[in-house]
């Protein structure tokens, strides 16, 4: 295993080289290795000379330097992109915080039993400065506002040890340059539901004539950070995509209702291809005997494992729904599965369909969620990895192809179809806007009930169908749908 020690640097000539000494002689959990990151951020005054020097002569050390000043936050992203360790820990480029204590920090996470852990100042550590007491009142303050709109309790969200599984700190975008990076990542990580621990921690602070930098300006404009990103759900990067699914985590309304309408087809063993972050699966497990998550993303099935860690019939399981193997031992097992919002992304629609048909029993039911409309496809399909958008008849027939016989398909979310042909289609958007999305959701409660009198398409196709058993000869399956066949987009348009 090998630490990431990110180091964020500016103007600090006086106390930078005894403190990398430190950093680099820090204890570290047996069979661990470290790497230094420094990000040196723009350093005028001498500074930037001295940590040349360290590099050339300490292999460990891997130095960057930002085009200019930008701020903690910006110098944080640049070393979290740089990263190659397991974990990575943040680090000042002061003599504030002790390196001696990063095997207490890093034990949580060893153990598995947190996803990120702060260092707590205010907790009973070995030995604490004291310092001014508004200096403090305002951290304080800050932390209670903080856990207020985040729902935690934090006693340091201002602490500058945060320790994280390295995987996961990179799937989280900073947007923030200064002092806000501890607001925003705290904020981000309840959002996330990551598992945070505290430990105590010892504390040596500045004052400011000692070199401190943070100011109260910078505390207020962390309470803006805080209140920006508890309106915003910015919490996934670009590479954790499926990006509708991670936005959906902020439109608990639609969701419920999407639940509501895929509930009474369920049954008591059921299997979710492509369950992502386990949004629909917190909402229909219940009741049921036995669940599967699957889902074949890293990132997406470590926050599956945290979120059902303590809920004994839901099974998380790594499936490549395009790999049949990841299937095996599954013959059989289940009388529903779920497949949502995958067969738009994969190469070989049928192909997938008849892996899955494997695993139902003699009679089961498939559920399966697509886009509706190829006439729809636009520039949002094309960010989000959509390789396709179908047809009612073209999904019937590919569900008729591969062994079910089709009992019902909805038209869904109708009237999310004319804001989807607005941003796709006339104005070439690659997202959708979040405040929208926020609107859009404290609005389904109106809107959902009238739904099914819209005149055109849904947005969604949802389609029922079962597993074909042995028939007598000749005798007829009549497909049935709930409403009456949809034109194309094409067609109607």
């Amino acid at each position: 295993m090998k630490l990431s020690i990110l180091m964020p640097v500016y103007n600090e000539r006086t106390v930078v080289e005894r403190c990398i000494s430190l950093v680099l002689a820090a204890p570290l959990p047996e069979n661990m290795e470290r790497e230094l990151v420094i990000v040196d951020d723009c350093s005028t005054d001498g500074t930037s000379d001295i940590l040349e020097r360290l590099a050339r002569q300490i292999p460990d050390i891997r130095l960057f330097r930002q085009p200019h000043n930008q701020g903690k936050g910006a110098a944080v992203r640049t070393a979290i992109e740089k990263a190659c360790g397991d974990f990575s820990i943040i680090q000042d480029a002061d003599l504030e915080y002790d390196p001696s204590e990063y095997p207490k920090l890093l034990r949580p996470l060893l153990d598995g039993h947190a996803d990120a852990v702060f260092g707590s100042r205010y907790m009973a550590g070995e030995q604490a400065r004291i310092l001014p007491f508004w200096h403090s009142m305002i951290n304080k303050g800050l932390t209670l506002v903080s856990n207020m709109f985040c729902n935690l309790n934090v006693t340091d969200m201002e602490t500058c040890y945060k320790v994280f599984r390295t995987d996961l700190l990179k799937s989280i975008p900073i947007r923030s340059d200064r002092f806000g990076f501890e607001p925003e990542i705290t904020m981000k990580c309840a959002k996330r539901k990551l598992r945070i621990y505290e430990v105590p921690i010892s504390y040596h602070g500045r004052t400011y004539e000692e070199g401190k930098k943070i100011g109260w300006k910078d505390g207020v404009k962390a309470l803006g950070v805080i209140l920006k990103f508890w309106v915003i759900d910015d919490l996934y990067s670009a590479p954790y995509g499926r990006g509708v699914l991670n936005n959906l985590t902020g439109t608990p309304q639609y969701l419920s209702w999407l639940a509501k309408k895929l509930r009474p087809h369920l049954g008591d063993e059921v299997l979710e291809i492509g369950a992502g972050i386990g949004n629909m699966a917190g909402r229909l497990m219940g009741r049921r005997a036995y669940y599967m998550a699957a889902e074949k993303d890293p990132l997406h099935l470590h926050a599956l494992r945290n979120r059902f860690l303590r809920t004994p019939n839901v099974v998380v399981r790594k499936v490549d729904p395009e790999s049949a193997a990841d299937l095996a031992g599954l013959e059989e097992r289940f009388d529903t599965v779920l497949c949502l919002n995958v067969l738009e992304y994969v190469s070989d629609p049928a192909e997938v369909l008849r892996t899955l048909e494997a695993t139902l029993k003699p009679g089961g039911s498939i559920i399966v969620l697509v886009p509706n409309g190829p006439g729809l496809f636009g520039t949002l399909d094309a960010r989000l990895g959509h390789k396709r958008r179908f047809s009612s008849g073209d999904l019937e027939k590919l569900l008729a192809s591969t062994g079910f016989g089709v009992e019902k398909v909805y038209n869904f979310n109708k009237a999310g179809a004319p804001p989807w042909w607005l941003y796709s289609k006339v104005l070439g958007s690659k997202s959708i806007n979040k405040p929208v999305l926020k609107i859009f959701d404290k609005t389904v409660w109106l809107w959902s009930r009238f739904d099914g009198l819209l005149p055109w398409p849904g947005l969604t196709l949802i389609a029922v169908a079962r597993k074909r058993v042995a028939r007598k000869i000749g005798e007829n399956v009549q497909s049935r749908r709930e409403e009456a066949p949809a034109m194309s987009w094409n067609e109607g348009r």
